[in-house]
């Protein structure tokens, strides 16, 4: 990636960006049938497009457009190296409209451009070129059988996907979602969050313009009960992967049960631990990660850390090295590079963070907070979605352990500590689906993401595992007897 632009540079180009304003159906720009709605900057207020939001009937439609193609096997009886081509070229394309793509996700999300320009871009670009390249090196499997019979098992699309998005990683849910479904021949229809539809829209284009076939990727802005609902309960959607909060997460699995028992993958909440235990080496490394771990995106992020379970022998010193650290991360315009915190994504969510903080505050700029909290403390149950960090002390290390499991989620979890034996203890013992150790992050695009109890359901992100999602697992059991060894023929 080059380097970061000036702020005049991205406010230049923010000025010259042609947002879409439709959906992207059938491999072409088209107009919903529902309620057309605004999409605003968060920072400013300022109303950037007004969206032609869809209903259930352009649902039937993308639905039927997605079906045909999968049948027709324009997509899903290529040979898997013919669609890594098609995923590169689209990886090429999203290269070149990279800084765009940037502003357009820093505008209407409130992301810093920051973070849009060195994490979100790139690793959207990342996931889709990784399972692009994976593509065509998994293998399928055969299992043990006597001389009498071969047995394969193969991966196959599973067909037409919805994919719900969040608005908190637009551009990085995106990829999460259409790399491995793409990859595994799969149609996706796109339903991203009314906040953020224009990235999506615009990827969708671009894949176009690579050679994805009509019918194949296809995105519908618009709210739940418009989009969503009908993706959910639609009798021809073979499965919805969803990326939001557990109570949405739930209507999906209603919707499944009162339809066709769709497949449903859930990757919901977090009340994200980071353990620090009373040998923890190197202070300034734990607080340098537990900041970025707690208002990274201003704190917008399933596994972010929102609860700091720090022994007390070293509480007092790690906090001092917390605050000091914060001083150097500045707040305002996403799009000054120079700013490492944006606003929240809106003034309903911005007014919901405040309650849990009694800040009086109008706009959706909301600064990190450090506040001390109790085990159970709303603070330190409720997912607060905001930059907000609770702080629990505890005496012994076997307590931060027990205070970290206190918690109906399971996503993530990070533990610190100089003893290598407890760390492999600790990640162990901690109900969580990812747990770093003396460090804060997810894995890499190698790894499963996802989560235990109310944080996911159904499967993985990422990784190979990632494609499980997307496909069935068939036998194929193959008689290799001879049916005429025994006749008596004379």
């Amino acid at each position: 990636m080059s380097d970061l632009l000036t702020h005049a540079e991205y406010l230049a180009i923010a000025k010259d960006i042609d947002f879409p304003r439709t959906a992207f159906i059938d491999g072409k720009y088209r107009a919903g049938t529902g309620a057309v709605f605004a999409t605003t900057n968060p920072a400013s207020g300022e109303e950037l497009a007004q969206i032609s939001g869809c209903g259930a009937e352009d649902v039937d439609f993308a639905v039927g457009k997605a079906r045909g193609a999968f049948d027709q096997g324009h997509w899903s009886k290529l040979h898997p190296s013919e669609r890594k081509d098609v995923l590169i070229k689209l990886c090429k394309l999203l290269t070149r409209n990279r800084r765009e793509l940037a502003v357009m996700e820093s505008l209407e999300s409130g992301k810093p451009i920051l973070d849009c320009e060195t994490v979100d871009v790139p690793e959207t670009i990342h996931c889709i070129k990784w399972h692009a390249e994976a593509a065509d090196k998994i293998y399928d499997q055969t299992s043990p059988t006597g001389d009498d019979a071969i047995s394969m098992i193969v991966r196959e699309p599973i067909g037409v996907v919805g994919a719900v998005l969040p608005w908190n990683f637009p551009l990085m849910m995106l990829a999460w979602k259409i790399g491995p479904a793409l990859a595994a021949g799969c149609s996706v229809i796109v339903k991203p969050a009314e906040q953020t539809s224009m990235t999506a829209l615009r990827v969708a284009e671009l894949a176009a313009e690579a050679g994805v076939p009509r019918g194949v990727f296809q995105v519908l802005p618009g709210d739940g009960p418009s989009v969503g609902e009908p993706l959910g309960k639609h009798m021809d959607v073979d499965m919805v992967s969803f990326t939001g909060s557990t109570e949405t997460g739930r209507r999906f699995l209603r919707y499944a049960a009162d339809s066709n028992l769709k497949k449903v993958v859930l990757e919901c909440g977090g009340k994200n631990p980071a353990v620090v235990f009373d040998d923890a080496e190197n202070l300034d490394h734990v607080a340098e990660h537990v900041v970025n771990a707690a208002f990274w995106n201003g704190g917008q992020n399933c596994s972010a850390t929102s609860r700091l379970i720090v022994h007390k022998a070293v509480a007092e010193t790690l906090l001092e090295k917390i605050a000091a650290r914060l001083r150097d991360w500045k707040m305002g315009d996403p799009l000054d590079p120079a700013n490492h915190i944006g606003c929240l994504i809106d003034s309903e969510h911005a007014a919901k963070v405040r309650g849990y903080i009694d800040d009086k505050g109008k706009d959706n700029f909301v600064a990190p907070q450090v506040i001390h909290a109790k085990v159970g403390d709303t603070l330190a149950t409720d997912e607060v979605f905001g930059p907000v960090l609770a702080v629990i002390t505890v005496a012994t290390n076997d307590e931060a352990i027990e205070v970290a499991n206190d918690t109906q989620y399971g996503l993530a979890a990070s533990v610190f500590t100089a003893n290598t034996r407890r760390a492999i203890r600790a990640a162990r013992d901690i109900k969580a689906g990812t747990v770093t150790v003396n460090c804060y992050g997810e894995g890499d695009i190698a790894t499963p993401f996802g989560g235990y109890k109310q944080s996911g359901f159904g499967g993985r992100d990422n990784g190979v595992h990632a494609h499980d999602q997307f496909t069935e697992l068939k036998t194929i059991w193959i008689d290799l007897t001879d049916p005429t060894e025994g006749d008596n023929v004379g």
